[in-house]
């Protein structure tokens, strides 16, 4: 099964990589976390039990019938933009398993030429815009809710399956435009944003997140390639800081999701690679989209002046899935 969480020696090879490989890192070192800090996070964000004993939709039970009118409210313009990338078969450099695609045609013996496609798609990663989902990872042997993370097997993930979010995710979408924020047209990999940094943006933009909100960070990852080329982005990113966490289950926000991974890389836990995703699919049952492309959305709410709008998201309906390709919709 492919996983984002790296090999030691993928691992090893990304740190390793030189200034320009990457990126140049954030001139403001992340101050390190301890295992033991980061298990007082995880303690304090934990939603084991809050929905039941059974619970299989974590903080998608925070988007209520009256969250979704409320974000239905919000569409007045009747404009929609996808907030995801093109699946290609082209491999990168941070997609060196593309996706595999065989089309075929096929006569019906008149005028009529049938055409259809099979392809393989390892989604989970560093390129595809996706969706994950709570049996995504496990934190010491333990999924969300304190089911074993022995449960997934190669035939999929029992009472986690990304089927459960069958209902889709259908909420207020809110755009947090952090290279806005910071006066700059795309982050360097490596910066971190904080609780404060969400806050700031609040207050510029007079918004309050709050329950059932899926925020959505544009670090400007798409715009940098555009300007300074590919960097593997499994060394270094921009993206939040995991202590944010606390902050969004304070506020109860549904779900996150960036242009890179959310997770600000290097990581600053020790130990773990992507501490924020433990935090977030683990801790609070709180699911991500990953690598969204959030350049056309950005333009179009600086047009209208607007940072919130209806966002409407559907995984596909995969079996004991871990998660889902995705294409999010932003309604104005």
């Amino acid at each position: 099964m492919f996983v984002k969480h790296p090999s030691i020696t993928m691992l090893a090879l990304a740190l390793a990589l030189p200034a320009a490989a990457v990126g140049q890192a954030h001139p403001d070192a992340l101050q390190p976390v301890s295992r033991g800090e980061f298990d007082a996070w995880f303690e304090q964000v934990k939603n084991w039990g809050r929905w039941g004993a059974d619970d299989s939709l974590g903080t998608l039970n925070l988007i209520t019938p009256a969250v979704r009118r409320a974000a239905a409210a919000l569409v007045r313009a009747g404009v929609t933009v996808s907030l995801a990338r093109d699946i290609v078969s082209d491999s990168s450099l941070n997609d060196p398993t593309p996706m595999q695609l065989v089309i075929g045609s096929s006569p019906d013996g008149g005028d009529v030429t049938w055409n259809g496609e099979r392809f393989t798609l390892a989604y989970h990663g560093w390129t595809n815009s996706h969706f994950d989902w709570l049996p995504h990872t496990a934190y010491r042997g333990i999924q969300y809710g304190g089911r074993p993370g022995s449960n997934v097997q190669p035939h999929g993930a029992p009472h986690l399956g990304v089927e459960n979010a069958n209902g889709g995710i259908v909420t207020r979408g809110v755009l947090v435009d952090a290279a806005r924020l910071k006066g700059v047209d795309y982050l360097e990999p490596g910066t971190a944003i904080t609780a404060a940094d969400l806050e700031t943006w609040e207050r510029q933009h007079h918004i309050r997140v709050g329950a059932g909100d899926v925020i959505l960070l544009r670090t400007g990852r798409w715009a940098r390639e555009r300007a300074v080329g590919t960097w593997r982005t499994l060394g270094a990113g921009a993206g939040f800081h995991p202590g944010v966490a606390l902050w969004l289950h304070q506020r109860g926000v549904a779900a996150i999701g960036s242009d890179v991974v959310n997770d600000v890389m290097p990581s600053p836990v020790e130990g773990l690679f992507n501490p924020l995703h433990q935090l977030a699919l683990v801790g609070m049952g709180m699911p991500l989209f990953d690598n969204l492309d959030l350049e056309a959305v950005t333009r179009e709410t600086e047009s209208l002046r607007r940072w919130t709008f209806l966002f409407v998201a559907a995984p596909l309906r995969l079996h004991g899935g871990t998660g889902s390709p995705m294409n999010p919709l932003a309604v104005f």
